[in-house]
Order: structure tokens, then C-alpha cells, then sequence
């Protein structure tokens, strides 16, 4: 995630504010620019809509999503030229949303919120297909999972103790509201750009054929955990269970590479070669030429940003924020993920022209 600027006053303002804390304007992410922009209120008007300042400045004019008029939740924009969407691109994905006169719900699903809009942010970045099939559940006591392009997720993982728990429970090193996010959104994936199409041989033979029952493997993965060579093969224990799982934990940790390597570039980060041989491990990454359309480029400035950042939480006393260690076959799983986004990115840049 980039960092941006107040388009008033150029204060540096990050993606989920919906204000300058410096000039005080209100600010909108603009889906279509990928960028934040201050927004001036229309003179004399009183419909709600704003007008963008800045470079940007146009005769469209904009409103605030609905959940922020109605809730305070989501600071995109919706443009006038999309009316009669009351809603923005990232909220109008919503089939089911909680109880909002329950408080609990209501700041869970505000939770939930910036984390699906970080997902879809980083959709569009890459170009991929959004919105065709594509919606959320935010529910109470509901299982997560995905289902014909709807993606249901149990409000209670917005409650940090509550996840903590259940990370634990089950074993798992790593466990983040963004993560299901991402997770859930790679089986969408599968079903839209993998089932039926060219790809799904080069799939079956890198991660094994889906058409082993699903049941069977949950089954044996929860009775048994996972086979004590996962290490060597898999980016997870829980990708182990079902070639639909290893794609899914692939798809979850690509988005985790690009939306991470994006932010470091963002910050200008530079991490100083050390002495001694090269090798993988060493901290040789200068962000600011990183190259995301290069897989091999994303794996080298990869390895030392993840040393550097456990480095620094061991140094704050907290765990590891990255608690993985990639072998050679979950790479090579990764980087195919990588270039079916590319080549889907490629595809609708082409069906834009």
C-alpha cells in the first residue's frame, strides 16, 4: 500500500483516512485514480456531492459511499457518473452485512471493512477481474469459507482475543482478518481464472489434482494434521489438506508479498548489503528499483524485508509478524500465481484499449 498525499495542502495521509488531520478536508479514496483526494463541498448544493482538488479537479462530481453518510464506515467516493450507485465499488460487493444496532457488530464490521477495501485495493492494482460474481457475508457465528463467488466471513475474527484463541486452537502460525481475505478470495480466483481453462493442467501438475474429494482431505487433515514433510513442500500446514488449499495459501501469500513490497517501496526503504558471500539471506533490497512485474525481483527484495521485519519486532518483544519459511516448490507455486496475474492483468489492459 502506497503512501499519498492531501491533494490541499500535501500533508502525507494514508489510505484509511477520511480526513487531513492537517487542513481538515475531507478526503475520499477514488477507485478509478487509485489515489486518496481532498474534496471540497459544491457551493450552494445541497445533494451531498463534492468536487476533487487538486490535479485531479474536474467537472465529475462526487459523493461519500452510503456506509459513510449512514455508518461512518468507508471512506471511498462514488462518482457521479456512476449514479445510481448509492454505494462505492468496495461496498456495493456486500450481500450480507451484520445487525448494526448491536455496537459490537457494528465496530466488528467496521474492522472487517478495512480489510476487505485493502483486498480490493490491491485487486484493481493488479488488474484483475472484480465485481462479475463477486460478494461478501460478514455474518455471527458463521463458518468462513467461499461458495459460488460468495465469501462469508464470521464477524467474531475482528476480535483480536478471539482470533488469538483460535490461532492457537488450531495450530496456525499466522492467522489476520486481511489474511481470510485474501485466502478466501484465492478459491473465487480459482474458480474464475484456473477451472476451465488452459491453465488447469499446468495447476494439476504443480499442485496436485482437485478432483480428489475435498471431504476426505479435510477429514484426514483434522484427525491426523498435516504429513510431517509439509515444510518442504507447502507454504502452510493447512496447504497440505487439498490442491484447492495449497492455491488459495499461494494466492493469500502472493497478495501478501506485493501489498508488503509496495508498502516498502512506498517508504523509500533500503536495506544495506552486509558483508560476506551473496546468498538469499543477505539484506540486499533497494526498494525504490523494485521491478513487480519480475518474479524474481519480488523474491529477492522478499527474503531480507521479511528478515528485517521479524528482526524488528524480536527487538520490540512481540512475535514474528512473518512466520514462514518459503521452500523451493512453494515458491515455484507462488510464482505461478504471479503469472496468471499477469497474464489476466495484461488481458483486460488490452480489452481496455
Amino acid at each position: 500500500m502506497k503512501l499519498f498525499a492531501c491533494s490541499a495542502c500535501q500533508q502525507t495521509v494514508h489510505f484509511e483516512n477520511s480526513a487531513c488531520t492537517k487542513c481538515g478536508h475531507p478526503l475520499a479514496y477514488l477507485p478509478e485514480h487509485a489515489t486518496m483526494i481532498a474534496l471540497e463541498p459544491v457551493e450552494a448544493d445541497t445533494g451531498g456531492r463534492f468536487v476533487p482538488l487538486g490535479p485531479l479537479a474536474s467537472e465529475i462530481r462526487y459523493r461519500r459511499c452510503g456506509n459513510f453518510i449512514d455508518h461512518g464506515v468507508c471512506n471511498w467516493a462514488v462518482s457521479e457518473s456512476d449514479l445510481p450507485q448509492r454505494f462505492c465499488r468496495a461496498c456495493r460487493l456486500n450481500r450480507v452485512i451484520p445487525n448494526l444496532e448491536d455496537p459490537k457488530a457494528k465496530q466488528a464490521w467496521a474492522t472487517l471493512e478495512q480489510s476487505k477495501q485493502r483486498l480490493i485495493y490491491t485487486l484493481l492494482q493488479l488488474g484483475l477481474p472484480v465485481e462479475n460474481g463477486m460478494a461478501f457475508a460478514f455474518k455471527e457465528e458463521a463458518t468462513i469459507g467461499h461458495e459460488r463467488g460468495l465469501i462469508t466471513i464470521n464477524i467474531a475474527e475482528a476480535d483480536s482475543p478471539f482470533r488469538e484463541k483460535t490461532r492457537i486452537e488450531l495450530g496456525e502460525r499466522y492467522r489476520t482478518v486481511l489474511g481470510h481475505f485474501r485466502h478466501e478470495i484465492g478459491h473465487y480466483y480459482w474458480e474464475r481464472l484456473i477451472a476451465d481453462s488452459p491453465r488447469l493442467e499446468p495447476f494439476r501438475t504443480l499442485f496436485g489434482d482437485e478432483r480428489a474429494s475435498y471431504e476426505e482431505a479435510l477429514t484426514t487433515h483434522y484427525q491426523n494434521g498435516a504429513p510431517p514433510d509439509w515444510p518442504s513442500r507447502f507454504v502452510s500446514s493447512y496447504a497440505s489438506m487439498h490442491p484447492w488449499e495449497d492455491w488459495a495459501e499461494s494466492w493469500a501469500h502472493y497478495l501478501h508479498m506485493v501489498d508488503t513490497l509496495d508498502t516498502a517501496r512506498s517508504f523509500g526503504l533500503a536495506l544495506r548489503p552486509q558483508a560476506g558471500p551473496r546468498d538469499r539471506h543477505k539484506l540486499e533490497a533497494g526498494m525504490r528499483r523494485l521491478d513487480f512485474d519480475d518474479f524474481d525481483d519480488l523474491e529477492a527484495a522478499w527474503v531480507p524485508l521479511t528478515i528485517l521485519l521479524n528482526s524488528l519486532n524480536r527487538s520490540m518483544g512481540l512475535p514474528d509478524p512473518y512466520p514462514f519459511a518459503l521452500p523451493a516448490l512453494a515458491l515455484e507455486k507462488i510464482r505461478f500465481v504471479h503469472d496468471v496475474v499477469e497474464g489476466t492483468g495484461a488481458l483486460k489492459s488490452e480489452s481496455e484499449k
